[in-house]
């Protein structure tokens, strides 16, 4: 009897706390979205707003609060609270209780206030569903069942395990900042920097195609994640082109997989194991070969897993940057060099033999997309970058060195520190044109007021005089004029 109440209790208990959960959600999961189907955020539903859920309860679709102040549509694994799938809208969702979800053929995400947000191209559907791949669909009811759109098509940062990716797809990480795409023979990650300017690779992972080769006229290649731990590459449906193996493969782990191109930079693999994701592979194994480890103009110690700055800074390096300096001219920046320089991502970035470092630095000079450029002095290679300046390693190899330009404008933190433009130069030389008259002004001055007293001091009683200072060269006045002359001179090329 005594057990009959626990049992009672319990349950009690328990239906309680889902009544509880149901009502915070605001919005009763749902199995289907129909035709007509609307439903507002709720903002005291916590982070996640669950609207439809899968068939296993596993995951669920619905509304994800990025922020204190954003708002996205996202596909949760509920047991650990990550997302799988978010829709992202070009513009960000504000988080307020315009913000609604409605079908009517297509999934639209809008704002009472700012209208459509995000919207799916189908357009007549008659469902949605989320399967238990968490694989999110509009459907049109026939015989067969006919996908109009899926989720599964349009990644965000993650993909899953049975999921393809296409030449046609997308990896983006959370901030935006690094992206994953397929090439003809090869899957690759990218620097974004936006603004036209043309995204750099910064890892690559070329087929073998040990097992079976690539044919060309066959179609694109694609990726999949297999659940028994490897991404495999793929032409067709056969043996694939490439296997990209994870800790876990050939050992019969069968929790739930992803692949995640996380904020960092690095592509990341982990599967589920009951109570947290374990990590199961990563692209990039060394801290310093991320391509922002140290942040913009940052320098990274491999050897001591340590962040320093490009320009020995010990207050922080030089602010981030975008675009080209193409826009004012081609010497609207001055330049950074230094010594024990070298970049993780070489061996993808392309580069050019030239006789010396300075037909290096001229051909990035002369180049207003080029940020920079890292020349090896043994071997004559140029390696130019198109594109911001990034984190570096530092090497112990003083023939490799670095060449960096700093926009005058868009670092307000910037200091000359080895040449730069032909504006910095000019006016560093009107500076010093100021600063040399001003030093003879003072020293005029001085003598003649020396003069002066020692004319009155000198006096002899016969009325003649014995002068104050004995004539001598240029050089023999106040040194301070002279080191200020030669600095003048060290401007001009």
């Amino acid at each position: 009897m005594a057990k009959k109440q626990s049992l009672c209790g319990f349950l009690s208990l328990l239906i309680i706390h889902l009544a509880i959960k149901t009502s915070a959600a605001g919005t009763p999961t749902l199995q289907q979205l129909n035709r007509g189907f609307t439903a507002s955020f709720d903002q005291s539903a916590g982070s996640f707003q669950p609207l439809l859920s899968d068939p296993t309860g596993i995951f669920s679709f619905g509304f994800l609060q990025i922020n204190s102040s954003n708002l996205d549509l996202a596909v949760i694994h509920l047991p650990s609270n990550q997302p799988i799938w978010r829709a992202i809208p070009g513009r960000p969702a504000q988080r307020s209780g315009s913000a609604f979800l409605s079908f009517n053929g297509s999934l639209l995400f809008s704002d009472q206030n700012s209208g459509v947000l995000w919207s799916t191209p189908a357009t007549a559907g008659d469902r949605v569903v989320l399967l238990n791949s968490s694989n999110l669909q509009i459907i049109k009811v026939a015989e067969p069942i006919d996908v109009l759109w899926q989720s599964f098509d349009f990644p965000s940062d993650t993909i899953v395990q049975d999921q393809n990716f296409t030449s046609n797809a997308s990896l983006f990480s959370t901030n935006q900042r690094y992206s994953m795409r397929l090439g003809s023979n090869y899957l690759a990650l990218f620097m974004e920097f936006g603004r036209g300017v043309e995204e750099p690779m910064y890892w690559k992972r070329t087929a073998l195609q040990a097992k079976n080769q690539i044919v060309a006229g066959e179609g694109p290649i694609y990726a999949q994640l297999s659940p028994l731990g490897f991404l495999g590459l793929y032409q067709k449906e056969n043996a694939p082109v490439d296997v990209l193996s994870f800790d876990s493969f050939a050992r019969g782990i069968t929790g739930f997989r992803r692949l995640t191109l996380e904020a960092d930079g690095n592509l990341r693999a982990y599967y589920w194991n009951d109570t947290i994701w374990v990590s199961d592979y990563k692209a990039i194994s060394e801290l310093c070969e991320l391509p922002s480890a140290c942040g913009a103009y940052g320098l990274c110690r491999a050897e001591e897993k340590r962040c320093g700055c490009i320009d020995t800074r010990s207050h922080g390096c030089l602010a981030a940057d975008a675009g080209d300096l193409c826009g004012s001219g081609n010497d609207d920046f001055w330049v950074l060099r230094r010594k024990g320089v070298d970049l993780a991502n070489k061996e993808v970035l392309g580069f050019v033999k030239v006789e010396s470092l300075k037909e290096c630095e001229e051909l990035c000079k002369r180049n207003c997309s080029c940020w920079g450029a890292v020349y090896n002095n043994a071997s004559g290679y140029c390696y130019e970058m198109d594109y911001p300046i990034q984190t570096l390693l530092e090497v112990g190899d003083e023939n490799k060195i670095g060449f960096f330009k700093v926009r005058i404008m868009g670092n307000r933190g910037g200091r000359g520190g080895g040449g730069g433009g032909d504006k910095v130069r000019k006016t560093a030389e009107a500076l010093v044109v100021v600063g040399v008259l001003a030093a003879v002004t003072l020293a005029g001055v001085g003598v003649y007021r020396l003069w002066r007293a020692r004319r009155k001091r000198g006096e002899r009683a016969d009325g003649s005089r014995v002068e104050g200072l004995a004539p001598g060269p240029y050089r023999d006045l106040n040194s301070s004029s002279f080191r200020s002359i030669e600095m003048f001179n060290s401007f001009r090329k």
